[in-house]
């Protein structure tokens, strides 16, 4: 049974369940710590990504910081109209292993937040990039995003960190 699991839960978050449909599947690429990192997106060091699309930006965790983390049980966002500043906390995840804020990596006005990780905080451990996204913000500063990381960058910062601990 516990092998049953582990083997689920590796399948998960390697994606492989997914393999059968290629063509859903963003491009993406590996880092030598099996984290999913997306092209198209921008990164902070902090461990959040930003899909900047006309005048939204998507937050949300990476895949690397909810390796890190282990399973998600609570998440604890703002409401819509509240603004967030680079840098600066907007919320919470908590996780069997640990707690950790979460940092906006732009500035602006937070337009939308995914109710769905009220219900479902595992979305942020199954999907990072999609379903368990956290916040949508209406940029104060697009020219924030520019001193964000691209996939090639973070890639090798994880790299780097994981090696340094």
């Amino acid at each position: 049974m516990a092998l049953r699991m582990w083997a689920s839960s590796t399948a998960n978050a390697l994606k492989l369940s997914s393999a059968s449909r290629p063509h859903l599947l963003p491009p993406f690429s590996f880092s030598r710590c099996l984290s999913t990192v997306l092209d198209g997106l921008k990164y902070a060091e902090s461990h959040e990504w930003v899909k900047h699309e006309g005048s939204v930006a998507t937050i949300g965790i990476t895949d690397h910081a909810q390796g890190h983390l282990g399973e998600v049980v609570f998440v604890e966002l703002p409401e819509a109209g509240v603004t967030v500043s680079k840098s600066s906390g907007f919320g919470a995840v908590e996780s069997v292993k640990a707690s950790s804020d979460i940092n906006s990596p732009i500035s602006g006005e937070v337009v939308e937040v995914n109710k769905k990780l009220t219900e479902t905080p595992g979305l942020v451990n199954s999907s990072p990039y999609e379903d368990g996204w956290m916040i949508k913000v209406k940029p104060s500063d697009p020219s924030e995003l520019e001193s964000l990381l691209g996939p090639k960058e973070y890639t090798k910062f994880c790299e780097e960190e994981d090696a340094s601990h």
